[in-house]
């Protein structure tokens, strides 16, 4: 059986295999990357990178309905998510698209003895290697993707072995628009690869970087590797990203948006709020509405329009945060509402009294399981918000503007949302500190991850 298979997780049902890369089309496909940037991205005007980026956001949205079908299959995202992520992963093409150009320009720099001129010009490092995740399959391809290509790097991309159907289709859009605008037919290549054969990747001279979206345990890794070698490395790992209430004039709205929050992606994405720490004159309220509002949305059909929690991604998913709660309420959780998995169909669950002792503290739960806290003050809000070895995302909901951005300050994360929750959007940077990750996807930053920021000094 190859790694890279379609389990559908909500029947179980293996849909098709997709064989594994040999180490002889690993080599041709790397010699053609190269290629790819020595004979085509490098030479051509950054307009031209930008024309192809902008066909492959044309021909996300001209295939919406078939990519959403596919994540659906894949990993069990529901088809009104699926088709929001293909919308967004298009948006994020057009935006460096738009933006690329005037994102690469020759940034002068003022002298301060001498005569002449000095700038910066950006230019292209050569070959990366993507290692992307399986819970969207689509998004997180397009803010690597995107990007680097206008920026004339060419990619190498290995997606989640549960992911291959979608990994194909991203690699046959990128082939289509390459063939219609006669750019070189590599700048963009799949690669269905083992992690030994990842190993060698990393290891190839022409390769000069590697951004991995995954667990801390395959960012470490990558990144020992890719530091053996001296590659520059960008790493978006896990989050438990704290969603703080100090006050409020509509308790309803901020428990909609709460729920919002945690069940994305059926609960299964790195910035999505897992702890809400509440103030302690809002705590009761707070926890009577949300537990009754997010039990409400129980696990069904995916591929239904109205169902906002599908199953989980797979079984060993299943196995891990069934594991995670039994662990929880062994070591002393209260569990305000939970209920059995059928299968991979997930339903959510509330804990409350987690105390550092206990491993749920600490742990990410991937998955629709929400842990409640109360806080006596704003201090001790920041405190419990900073306990955590991750520093992705997090949420701030106050009435008092001081106090938000006082608390944004203090907050220990790479990304603050004050009053909204799923605000992402493709000029915003991504990205986080501590056990979370290094660099930034998205936004203006982005452009400057996998640069030569070349100076240049004229007498």
């Amino acid at each position: 059986m190859s790694d890279y298979a379609v389990i559908n997780p909500a029947t179980g049902e293996t849909l098709r295999d997709y064989p594994t890369i040999t180490d002889e089309e690993l080599r041709q496909a790397i010699a053609s990357a190269s290629a790819a940037h020595e004979e085509w991205s490098r030479r051509v005007p950054v307009n031209e990178r930008a024309a192809l980026v902008a066909r492959v956001a044309a021909l996300h949205t001209e295939r919406r309905e078939q990519l959403a079908q596919i994540a659906v299959r894949e990993m069990g995202k529901t088809l009104e998510q699926a088709l929001g992520e293909v919308d967004f992963a298009a948006a994020i093409y057009q935006y460096y698209a738009d933006n690329g150009e005037a994102f690469s320009a020759d940034e002068p720099i003022e002298l301060s003895d001498g005569t002449g001129s000095a700038f910066v010009r950006r230019a292209s490092l050569g070959v990366l290697l993507g290692i992307m995740p399986w819970n969207f399959p689509y998004y997180q391809v397009a803010r690597f993707a995107g990007p680097n290509v206008v920026n004339g790097n060419t990619i190498l991309l290995k997606h989640a072995p549960q992911c291959p159907e979608s990994a194909a289709a991203i690699a046959q859009i990128f082939d289509d628009a390459e063939a219609e605008l006669g750019a070189h037919d590599s700048v963009y290549v799949n690669i269905f690869a083992t992690n030994d054969q990842i190993a060698t990747v990393i290891a190839d001279p022409r390769v000069q970087g590697v951004s991995v979206t995954g667990s801390e345990r395959a960012g470490s890794a990558v990144a020992e590797l890719a530091g053996k070698h001296l590659k520059k490395v960008v790493l978006e790992l896990g989050g438990s990203d704290p969603f703080i209430l100090l006050s409020t004039d509509d308790l309803d709205a901020a428990v909609h948006d709460a729920v919002n929050a945690r069940l994305d992606n059926n609960g299964q994405s790195c910035n999505a709020a897992k702890r809400f720490i509440i103030i302690d004159e809002l705590y009761d309220a707070f926890a009577e509405k949300f537990t009754s509002a997010f039990t409400a949305n129980q696990p069904a059909d995916p591929m239904a329009d109205s169902t906002q929690l599908g199953p989980l991604s797979s079984e060993a998913a299943t196995e891990r945060l069934t594991e995670q709660l039994e662990r929880a309420q062994a070591q002393g959780a209260t569990i305000l509402a939970s209920g059995e998995p059928d299968g991979n169909f997930f339903p959510p669950a509330v804990l409350a009294d987690v105390t550092p002792q206990m491993d749920a503290f600490h742990e990410e739960f991937f998955g629709p399981v929400a842990a409640l806290y109360r806080a006596s003050s704003e201090e001790e809000a920041v405190r419990l918000a900073n306990d955590t070895p991750f520093g992705l995302g997090s949420y701030v909901y106050t009435t008092d503007q001081e106090q938000a951005l006082r608390v944004a300050d203090a907050i220990d994360a790479g990304m603050v949302w004050i009053n909204l929750v799923l605000g992402d959007a493709a000029e915003l940077p991504f990205g986080g500190v501590k056990r979370s990750g290094t660099g930034r996807e998205m936004g203006r930053l982005a452009m400057d991850e996998f640069v030569n920021k070349k100076l240049i000094r004229i007498a």
